[in-house]
């Protein structure tokens, strides 16, 4: 545990849910984690007791909060789920958060599974059709001349990218061709309670938590992390977005729940002490931001800004997230007026202070 996770609280300590098993967490909210197939080893997902009107008249089950990312091993975890974790109630509603494909991945085949429901918001799931059908812009062919153009010129990673053109269609197949829009402050029963959506932005296109006040819990997506910070990313599709301008806007709206809202992240543990949390991420933005500052006295692309942010060694995976979060941060500080930006003779994009 590092020095930070000291001041958040972790009522369960170290206990998690085995994969293929389930864990309360609060009354008709069940905790479940599937693994991932790169650095970050897992994502937490949720089932909620839930009973609703249908189509086919009043149905009782539980409605699954993400889906895990689209693999064998991870359909092979629901199944042992459905088996025997779920009382003898079926699946009745998939409600995804975002449109990244530990979140969204398998929401075709549970949908189908069980002949029900995709709710996502509108910019979630617009993004998610686009990427699983690699549209032009939003293929993964399109990060190469964007990387570029920032200053990505290791032969030996650009080479280890374009391995990753289809990274998103491999892990989300298919996205279901209707949906059920969620948007900000709408509230909805799941089951028992009332449960209002939060969105969010910077991480995503229009990120969705949950929070419910009669549980005091927030389903926080990927918003608020206990332990790492989330990623806010510039991407080619967008190529002059400001996503940590919006992320911290954004964590404005969780400040506003109570200091001991019951947060069940995506990925960590569950915790208590959010407005600590936040201002922690707030406190590691204003550290990133001042350092690249600094670093910009003389001019400074996006890849020469990766190994100032991240000291460590990143394979292509992690590289990909890394300058797209150095770019942001380049872009809040160009975006604050406090660095200017060029383009050099050789099409790279760099920028310096006054």
């Amino acid at each position: 545990m590092n020095p930070l996770e000291t001041q958040l609280t972790y009522p369960y300590g170290d206990t998690l849910p085995d994969t293929g098993t389930v864990l309360d967490v609060a009354p008709g909210v069940r905790w479940l984690r599937m693994a991932l197939p790169f650095a970050l080893s897992h994502i937490n997902l949720w089932l909620l007791e839930d009973e609703f009107e249908s189509e086919q008249g009043r149905v009782r089950g539980w409605t699954a909060i993400d889906c895990g990312i689209g693999n064998q091993a991870t359909r092979d975890a629901w199944e042992s789920i459905f088996a025997s974790q779920l009382d003898g109630l079926p699946i009745v509603r998939v409600i995804v958060t975002h449109c990244h494909p530990d979140h969204v991945g398998l929401a075709d085949w549970l949908c189908e599974r069980w002949k029900v429901p995709l709710w996502m918001t509108t910019g979630e799931y617009a993004f998610a059709r686009m990427m699983s059908a690699g549209l032009p812009g939003a293929d993964g062919t399109a990060m190469f001349p964007f990387f570029q153009h920032h200053g990505l010129s290791d032969p030996q990673m650009l080479e280890e990218l374009k391995g990753r053109k289809s990274y998103y269609p491999t892990y989300v197949s298919a996205v279901p061709h209707r949906y059920t829009r969620m948007h900000d402050d709408q509230s909805f029963r799941i089951g028992a309670h009332a449960w209002r959506v939060i969105t969010g932005f910077g991480h995503s296109p229009e990120h969705a938590a949950l929070y419910c006040a009669d549980l005091n819990v927030l389903i926080s997506g990927d918003m608020v992390l206990p332990r790492i910070s989330t990623n806010t990313s510039v991407f080619a599709i967008e190529p002059d977005a400001n996503p940590v301008q919006q992320f911290l806007d954004s964590l404005q709206k969780y400040l506003q729940l109570p200091e001991d809202t019951l947060v069940l992240p995506s990925h960590g543990k569950p915790f208590r002490g959010m407005h600590t949390r936040i201002r922690q991420l707030q406190d590691h933005h204003a550290a990133r931001l001042e350092e690249v500052l600094v670093a910009c006295k003389t001019p400074q692309s996006a890849a020469d800004i990766v190994p100032i942010m991240f000291t460590r060694k990143l394979d292509s995976h992690q590289l990909s997230f890394a300058l797209g979060e150095a770019l942001a941060h380049l872009h809040k500080l160009w975006y604050d007026g406090l660095l200017q930006r060029s383009i050099g003779a050789d099409h790279v994009v760099r920028f310096q202070t006054y």
